[in-house]
């Protein structure tokens, strides 16, 4: 793809029902789904209405021990490079570099913490807009809690360039690095809460924070915490999909509380 390296550009979600999925993040979130038509799998293109945000696959006999989860891809120039760079460095391999037909390159990594992440050369020429900032049914912020906040931000550095741009105290939580990637602030990176363990976490956009929220009850899903105000006046949450997948949400307050 012709986004610059470092760029998030694509979201997945894996889980155990696919149908039940889908009907679900159809409802919070307002997305539509399709096969995507790759053969022998389950996969299915969740679309935004203004482009496409992400995918969505049924975990099959293939997976030994998958389980639900969400999962980011971040652009690179050369999948295998980046393999051996980021090897080098000490993270590992969970899925070997391959070509998707039509589609590109990718290989699942983890960090030095175990946390996956893909890395992907696009085979498509058009830029990825799965990652937007502030427009709702897309992915708007990419938030990484891990065990030692400066050693992994010197990690991500070295490995995608993002640029730590600013940083918010958290008292005995250290502090929230806020991220950039190629000149826009696209997440952040924290020191892991006690008790929970290192995790990407993804703010899917919402149009109403607390539409949203009761339709993640209404469908069986748990809010783990919020809504509170961030920093703009907008709301974020962390929520739990049915079938068990952690995912946050932002967007504004409609209707005063």
């Amino acid at each position: 793809m012709s986004n610059p390296k470092g760029d998030f550009i694509w979201y997945e979600l894996l889980t155990t029902d696919a149908d039940a999925a889908q009907r679900f993040y159809g409802d919070v979130v307002g997305w539509k789904a399709s096969d995507s038509g790759q053969p022998g799998m389950d996969y299915r293109i969740l679309d935004a209405g203004d482009g496409q945000a992400g995918g969505l696959m049924q975990i099959n006999e293939q997976m030994p021990g998958a389980k639900p989860v969400w999962l980011g891809y971040v652009g690179v120039p050369d999948v295998d490079a980046a393999v051996a760079d980021w090897t080098a460095a000490g993270g590992s391999v969970q899925m070997p570099a391959m070509d998707i037909p039509n589609v590109g390159r990718i290989a699942m990594l983890a960090d030095p913490d175990g946390v996956p992440l893909y890395v992907m050369r696009g085979a498509s020429d058009a830029s990825s807009t799965a990652f937007r900032v502030a427009d709702a049914r897309h992915v708007r912020w990419n938030e990484i809690a891990t065990k030692d906040d400066a050693a992994a931000l010197g990690f991500y550095q070295a490995r995608f360039g993002w640029a730590a741009v600013d940083t918010m105290p958290m008292g005995e939580m250290g502090d929230y690095h806020l991220l950039a990637a190629n000149g826009v602030r696209m997440g952040a990176l924290m020191r892991s809460p006690a008790g929970q363990e290192p995790r990407w976490m993804y703010y899917i956009g919402v149009g109403d924070i607390d539409a949203a929220m009761e339709q993640i009850k209404a469908g069986g899903g748990q809010v783990l915490n919020g809504p509170h105000q961030i920093p703009g006046g907008e709301y974020s949450l962390h929520a739990r999909d049915p079938q068990g997948a952690a995912f946050g949400l932002v967007g504004p307050r409609i209707a005063p509380r």
